[in-house]
């Protein structure tokens, strides 16, 4: 029996999501399914209005072969994203009466605009992909009887039940070679190099990218001293043949003493943006010491461009492991990544919040560094989901 599958990516892009949205479709072709893509996340599915055509065009693109053939060369995602939740959302679309709907404080909950929605459309499954936030309201969706399945994305590879997220080795890669290629002009200035990379409650991407240049990392599980780490900077300075120094730092890094600051109003899920903390650290350096630092955000260049090698395999893996779900009428999982092995898990309790870094197995605490030994029969991840 055909089925008709809704498929939405939510929250920040990755590369990877592509390949994912392409396999999706190949693979409900071969199987009498019909494909059709919600734009703009969550959003597609709280401000669509079905009763206007130029709406209902706007928000959702039937998919086939044609359309998606040459998808996967490329980044981002042609379905876009937003940071909707239809949770707590602050602001209704005009056609939508407030009153319908349950009020907490200044959001409304319009859950039951999105059932409507599905049911009119005749969705019989969807595919949701994302992060924590995209993945706890998909979460919501199946106990609410939605049948849904979900794929893991984030660079901060942060998503519990799995060991890796699409989007995270792109990240890496990018890190790295940004590093590599600036230390040519930190060193011809005898410089401090902080680089800054995504990660606002989890470390992993500063952490990996510190494994790989085997430079120091601050990530946000461990409060790092203040003084101990710019000791430990200025005296590898010293031993470095051309008298410079590199560290990365999660964008949620802290040290005693260190108050994170944010900016700007809160999106749908609370998040609010963090000032730079490698700011934070070059300019505490330089008032304690007189040395000057090369500050460089590599954030959002991380989740540009095409995917790597990894990202496209595992994105077209993952886009497969959600199909056979959909095949065969399971729903609450996610394709995922568990003991190296790709599996289903389950998606993910929203309660327990992101994946953090194991610090007693993963940081070296005294050298503010990876710990590189100890490896033997880990996941190829180096690290086990939870």
């Amino acid at each position: 029996m055909s089925k008709r599958i809704g498929i939405l990516t939510g929250g920040g892009d990755v590369p990877g999501l592509n390949s994912v949205i392409k396999e999706v479709v190949y693979r409900g072709s071969e199987n009498r399914c019909e494909v059709f893509g919600i734009r703009r996340g969550w959003e597609g599915l709280t401000h669509v209005n079905l009763d206007d055509p130029d709406s209902k065009a706007h928000y959702v693109r039937p998919l086939d072969r044609a359309n998606t053939r040459t998808i996967d060369r490329f980044g981002g995602t042609i379905l876009h994203a937003s940071r909707t939740n239809p949770s707590r959302m602050k602001k209704l679309p005009e056609f939508l009466s407030a009153d319908s709907f349950p009020k907490s404080g200044n959001t409304w909950d319009v859950s039951s605009q999105v059932l409507r929605n599905l049911d009119r459309l005749g969705i019989d499954h969807l595919v949701a992909i994302g992060g924590d936030d995209t993945l706890a309201y998909a979460s919501k969706l199946d106990k609410l009887g939605v049948k849904v399945v979900a794929i893991p994305k984030t660079m901060d590879n942060d998503v519990r039940n799995t060991e890796y997220c699409v989007g995270f080795s792109t990240a890496i890669t990018r890190a790295t070679g940004a590093i590599q290629r600036q230390r040519t002009t930190i060193g011809s200035h005898e410089r401090i190099g902080l680089f800054r990379v995504f990660g606002r409650d989890a470390g992993y991407t500063a952490l990996y990218t510190a494994y790989t240049t085997s430079i120091r990392c601050c990530i946000p599980e461990f409060e790092v001293s203040l003084p101990k780490l710019i000791d430990l900077l200025l005296v590898e300075k010293r031993n470095t043949p051309s008298n410079y120094v590199l560290a990365v730092l999660s964008e949620g890094a802290r040290w005693q003493g260190y108050q994170v600051m944010e900016y700007g109003e809160p999106d749908a899920f609370g998040h609010r943006r963090k000032a730079s903390v490698a700011e934070a650290l070059g300019n505490e350096i330089s008032r304690r010491t007189g040395e000057e630092s090369i500050i460089s955000d590599l954030t959002y260049d991380l989740r540009s461009g095409e995917p790597d090698f990894v990202d496209k395999m595992i994105a077209a893996t993952f886009g497969n492991i959600a199909m056979d779900a959909v095949l065969s009428g399971r729903s609450g999982l996610m394709a995922a990544i568990v003991g190296g092995c790709y599996t289903l898990a389950p998606i993910p309790d929203p309660a327990l919040g992101p994946r953090k870094v194991d610090v007693a197995t993963m940081y070296n605490t005294e050298r503010y560094r990876p710990v590189y030994s100890d490896k033997l029969g880990l996941p190829v991840f180096l690290t086990k989901a939870d």
